[in-house]
């Protein structure tokens, strides 16, 4: 069997033998090298030729996202950053995934030694993915031009449910949407505080108003909520008004927020009211959602394997027989419009 070949990079030696005792433990994966900056680092890929790096946010000598950066131009290469749980921490590694990064861990906190066996089963999995994943393409030039969509009912609704390379997806679909979009809820899977990051970076680029999801609130047209990390995120009904549903239920498909928790409770309140989208991400998260909207007379929408980083939930959507459609993911808010325009007359 040929092990991934990892080369890790952060200042800090405690967390260079931390990420290697944990790689090493794996038989599917060995540490080739470890550097202390990215300058070290450049001369160690030219010379290992690594299958994966893990990269550090914040770094002396070179920032992270410099070299993260240069690296993407010269030489692209799967890349899972390491980030603080800090607000700083979460908004550079959301520009780290805009740069090209695969996904990212975040730093174990202290007193984390009871739940080190799951933090280590989440480094090995995502560094399996990177090996196994798409690189991104940088998206160059302006802003997408935004859709001209009619008022349309506040009854109308999208939910959207994304995990590795979500984010850039997300961005991609949200921001050709005018004011006057229908209401979006979206669950992509991210721990606490980076979901706040994540909402606050798309509110600044997006038409529409972006914002991390709240228990109780009103759900209102030209809004997307995001789901908050470690909250599964439902719809539900407060009179004639749509409302947002918050709780601590356990993980679903090993996540929380969960796509299919947020996908079922569409399919129950909103049905043929409603789109469905499941974009680029690991695991089958969402599958089951999806079919259920489906067979609620909603329309549902499956990126590509094409423009997907990872090809997972949407592969496992279209062979459970949950999407109406697969769009590549430059066409998706066009095809979302279209359809929640439509009304019944395309619905098949």
């Amino acid at each position: 069997m040929n092990k991934i070949r990892v080369l890790c990079v952060d200042d800090s030696a405690l967390m260079r033998q931390l990420m290697t005792e944990i790689i090493n433990g794996f038989p599917d994966m060995e540490v080739v090298a470890t550097a202390p900056d990215p300058l070290v680092a450049r001369e160690l890929i030219k010379k290992l030729n690594p299958a994966v790096l893990t990269l550090d946010v914040e770094m002396p000598r070179m920032d992270g996202l410099d070299f993260l950066e240069k690296l993407m131009r010269l030489r692209p290469m799967p890349v899972v950053m390491v980030s603080s749980l800090t607000g700083r921490g979460s908004e550079i590694t959301l520009r780290a995934l805009e740069l090209g990064a695969i996904d990212f861990v975040t730093k174990p906190q202290s007193g984390l030694r009871d739940g080190m066996l799951a933090y280590s089963e989440s480094i090995a999995e995502k560094i399996r993915t990177a090996a196994r994943a798409r690189l991104p393409k940088r998206q160059g030039g302006s802003a997408p031009a935004v859709l001209n969509v009619p008022l349309l009912s506040s009854e109308k609704l999208i939910a959207i449910g994304a995990s590795t390379g979500g984010t850039e997806a997300i961005r991609h679909v949200l921001e050709p949407l005018p004011a006057t979009s229908p209401a979006l809820l979206i669950t992509q899977h991210m721990p606490p505080g980076f979901t706040r990051s994540f909402a606050e970076r798309l509110n600044k680029l997006c038409q529409i108003t972006v914002k991390e999801a709240e228990d109780g609130e009103r759900i209102l047209p030209g809004h997307a909520y995001i789901a908050p990390g470690a909250r599964h995120m439902e719809l539900a009904r407060s009179g004639a008004n749509y409302q947002v549903r918050l709780h601590d239920g356990p993980p679903v498909n090993r996540h929380r927020p969960s796509v299919d928790v947020l996908f079922k409770s569409v399919a129950q309140y909103a049905g043929r009211n409603a789109v469905g989208v499941i974009l680029t991400g690991m695991g089958n998260d969402g599958a089951a959602g999806l079919l259920a909207m489906r067979n609620a007379g909603a329309y549902t929408l499956a990126q590509d394997e094409a423009s997907c980083v990872v090809f997972g939930m949407p592969r496992e959507a279209i062979a459970m027989g949950g999407s109406n459609e697969v769009v590549p993911l430059h066409q998706m808010s066009q095809r979302m419009m279209t359809q929640i325009s439509a009304g019944q007359a395309l619905r098949i």
